[in-house]
């Protein structure tokens, strides 16, 4: 089958050619490395699937050209499907499919690499020790162990999370809709609610999808409700968090430390070269310019081995539609 790659960097030409070759009928792989939007969806014509990620714009506008384009099949990078307008895909006919699990390791380790840094100023130090200067005036950090973490969100990354901060020493607590058996069995981990979490914990760590009812979860109410001083690690979704308030509550020092993996408007500065420009958001030059925010660009997710199962996985997700059987990772509206 023929399939329209869209936002591709040389890391998805090797792993999805790898997954490629070793399925039984390799499907023609074809690359761009535009964005999927409106005014590219023509790059599709012909394709019976299109294959995207997470800043692709899967809204009616554009799903409507790939459909009437002859594309049938969505099939996401990527866990995460909010980038795609379910009842459009319905309205036009388009089968969507995305990654429902990789190596949920990858995230978690990131997770605690983000704290660690911010915890003991690894990246303050770095640079220090690169111009000669061996002060520790500055750097001090506090033991992980005996502090409490929250974790908003206890699926498999969040799971993982909890019991790698158990091995710490860490008092965890979790906050989902969905409790999972497997997180209250961890140690000292228990659920409370998100108030309870909020007010509760020295370093709290987003893993939830982004909906109708997550978005800004982390708003100027959340924020005031937090221990002064908190940690705030977000490696989700941008829009989990309100950029604005989180500046803000840096400002006040009511967040002490901040990580992002993911952020608010990253569509425009995601997984591109932008070092010879001048960058017109302000709000992101703002948390830049912070000693206590850590920013990575949208990378937790990015080891072999995640790459590996993404590629297999979508690799799959194509044979499936093409052969007419289930595709074990479709993505459907709530009936």
């Amino acid at each position: 089958m023929k399939v329209a790659v869209f936002s591709t960097e040389p890391y998805d030409r090797q792993f999805l050619d790898a997954a490629n070759a070793n399925a039984g009928h390799p499907h023609e792989l074809v690359y761009f490395d535009t964005r999927l939007e409106a005014h590219t969806a023509a790059l599709a014509a012909g394709f019976p699937a299109a294959c995207i990620f997470v800043n692709d714009d899967g809204g009616p506008e554009t799903l409507k050209l790939l459909a009437d384009n002859g594309t049938k099949l969505i099939t996401l990078r990527c866990t995460g499907y909010n980038n795609v307008d379910l009842r459009a895909a319905q309205d036009c006919g388009l089968t969507v499919a995305r990654v429902a699990v990789y190596s949920p390791y990858s995230v978690a380790e990131h997770v605690v690499g983000l704290i660690q840094a911010l915890n003991r100023k690894l990246h303050r130090a770095y640079n220090r020790v690169r111009d000669d200067n061996f002060s520790l005036n500055g750097l001090l950090g506090f033991d992980l162990h005996g502090r409490t973490i929250g974790i908003v969100g206890t699926g498999k990354i969040g799971l993982i999370l909890a019991q790698i901060m158990t091995g710490f020493g860490c008092k965890v607590l979790g906050y989902d809709v969905y409790p999972n058996a497997q997180f209250e069995a961890i140690g000292t981990a228990r659920y409370v609610s998100l108030p309870e979490l909020f007010a509760q914990s020295d370093i709290i760590s987003l893993h939830c999808p982004l909906t109708h009812d997550t978005h800004h979860l982390i708003s100027k109410q959340a924020i005031d409700q937090m221990k002064p001083g908190v940690m705030l690690i977000n490696t989700s979704r941008g829009q989990l968090v309100d950029t604005k308030a989180a500046i803000e509550g840096i400002k006040s020092g009511q967040i002490g430390y901040l990580g992002i993996d993911v952020y608010e408007q990253e569509a425009e500065l995601f997984f591109r070269d932008l070092s010879d420009t001048v960058i017109q958001d302000d709000t992101f030059q703002l948390l830049q310019s912070f000693p206590n925010v850590i920013i990575t660009a949208h990378q937790a997710f990015f080891t072999r081995e995640a790459l590996g199962d993404i590629a297999r996985t979508t690799i799959e997700n194509l044979t499936a539609f093409e052969q007419h059987q289930p595709i074990a990772n479709e993505v459907r509206l709530p009936d």
